[in-house]
C-alpha cells in the first residue's frame, strides 16, 4: 500500500460530473475517481473548512465511532473493478469494513487519518499529469488551473442540482 493525499474535488466538463483527485505522496501518479454530488460536497466542505449547521452523514459516522470508543486508523483503496473503486475503513483494532471509495475519503478527511492505495489500483487507475512543456519545445506551458473559478463553478453546480437529476 502506498499513501495518497486528496488534491481536491473537480468538475469534469462538459458532463459536469464531479471527481475527487488523489495523488501518491511519494510519486507523480494521480487517481481520478468519479463520484456523486453529495460525496463531492462532503469532501469539498472539509477541505474548505465549512462546518454545516447539522452533521452530514459522514460527520455522524465519525461521531458514532468515537462515541463507541473506537477510532478509524486508516482508509484503504483496495481494488478497482470496471471503474468502480472499492475501499475499506480500518479501525484501531484492525477490523476492516467495506466502503465506497468516496465515502471512505470523506470520512478520512474528517477523522483525520491516512489514506492508502493498493499498488495494483495505482498501476491500473493512476495517471501522470504533466504540467509543463518540455524545455526543448517552443510551445508555451498550459496556464495554471484557476482554482477560484473551479470552486465557483462547483458551487453553482451544487446550487442547481436536485435529487431527480440522478434518476435514470
Amino acid at each position: 500500500m502506498l499513501e495518497v493525499e486528496v488534491v481536491g474535488v473537480r468538475i469534469e466538463l462538459p458532463s459536469n460530473q464531479p471527481l475527487v483527485l488523489l495523488k501518491e505522496t511519494k510519486g507523480e501518479r494521480h487517481i481520478p475517481i468519479w463520484i456523486g454530488a453529495p460525496e463531492a460536497s462532503a469532501i469539498a466542505f472539509v477541505q474548505q473548512g465549512i462546518v454545516p449547521p447539522r452533521p452530514m452523514t459522514h460527520d455522524l459516522l465519525v461521531s458514532v465511532v468515537s462515541a463507541l470508543g473506537r477510532e478509524i486508523s486508516q482508509v484503504r483503496l483496495i481494488s478497482v473493478e470496471d471503474t468502480v473503486f472499492h475501499a475499506e475503513l480500518v479501525f484501531d483494532d484492525g477490523t476492516a469494513v467495506s466502503s465506497r471509495a468516496s465515502d471512505a475519503i470523506a470520512v478520512a478527511l474528517r477523522v483525520p487519518c491516512p489514506i492508502y492505495c493498493a499498488v495494483s489500483v495505482l498501476d491500473e487507475a493512476g495517471v501522470e499529469i504533466t504540467e509543463a512543456a518540455d524545455d526543448d519545445d517552443d510551445t508555451p506551458a498550459a496556464p495554471p488551473v484557476n482554482a477560484e473559478r473551479e470552486l465557483r463553478q462547483f458551487r453553482e453546480f451544487l446550487a442547481d442540482v436536485e435529487p431527480e437529476d440522478f434518476e435514470r
